[in-house]
């Protein structure tokens, strides 16, 4: 095209838009159509909001399903372990219920042991040497009375039996001197005690005039001489701690309790 007909169709077109603008039927098509596309845009932005609300429901809907998701695990994670605790539980409770199975067997069993071991300490005492027999009788009462008390465990009441037993023993292995009152020849005497281990045991009068050694065989005290008065006078010094220890030559009865 030449610029002679870009000069003439330029009016035309001018021509044409001006004769659209200015008739009314023109005008009124415009408008409906500038109006439809207005509808059209507010129903893409309606659509567009529904669209962004939906996409926010969603992405809402998809976090609370992975926190779910989350916890959900969690808990089974919990109950796996709760399952294995309740299952340790049983286990436990079933021990238990043996235990104390086993607690009443052995009660059983222990009570009857430990009546017969209180039984033979207070026959031992009774045919043993004649030394602290008040201490000894009282210690033996002591754990019959303890017996019958429910307010002590039976641990607690064994283990009394075993310390009584243990003090017998130690009997063995000391050397004392004490005084006491003992019947001698239907006469009770205060009289000076000498314990030698378990094998010996003497008594010296106060005023020294008499001394005997127990004789468990005879059941009764035997007098000795001279010598062997000095000999007991000295050991009652070396256990008072008056004399350092040594070789002492004393009476000895025959070995044994009375009823062997």
């Amino acid at each position: 095209m030449n610029l002679f007909s870009l000069r003439h169709v330029v009016p035309v077109l001018a021509f044409c838009a001006t004769t659209l603008l200015t008739s009314p039927a023109a005008a009124d098509t415009v408008e409906k159509t500038l109006s439809k596309s207005e509808d059209n845009i507010h129903r893409e932005q309606r659509t567009q909001k529904h669209i962004d609300h939906l996409s926010e429901q969603t992405q809402s809907m998809l976090g609370e399903y992975q926190a779910l998701s989350r916890e959900l695990d969690g808990l089974v994670v919990y109950n796996d372990q709760m399952q294995r605790l309740v299952a340790s539980q049983e286990e436990e409770k079933l021990l238990i219920a043996q235990q104390i199975e086993d607690i009443d067997f052995t009660r059983q069993q222990i009570v009857p042991l430990m009546l017969r071991m209180i039984s033979q300490l207070d026959t031992f005492i009774s045919t043993d040497r004649p030394f602290l027999l008040t201490e000894r009788t009282r210690r033996v009462q002591q754990l019959t009375e303890l017996m019958d008390r429910s307010d002590v465990a039976l641990a607690e009441k064994y283990r009394r039996i075993l310390e009584a037993y243990q003090i017998e023993l130690d009997y063995s292995r000391t050397l004392e001197t004490y005084q006491e009152e003992i019947e001698v020849a239907a006469i009770a005497r205060t009289v000076d005690i000498l314990r030698v281990g378990r094998t010996g045991l003497y008594y010296q009068t106060l005023d020294r005039k008499s001394t005997a050694y127990w004789d468990n065989q005879q059941n009764a005290w035997v007098n000795t001489d001279a010598a062997q008065r000095r000999a007991i006078q000295q050991g009652m010094r070396i256990a008072s701690q008056q004399l350092a220890p040594e070789l002492l030559e004393l009476p000895l009865a025959a070995a044994g309790n009375r009823d062997d």
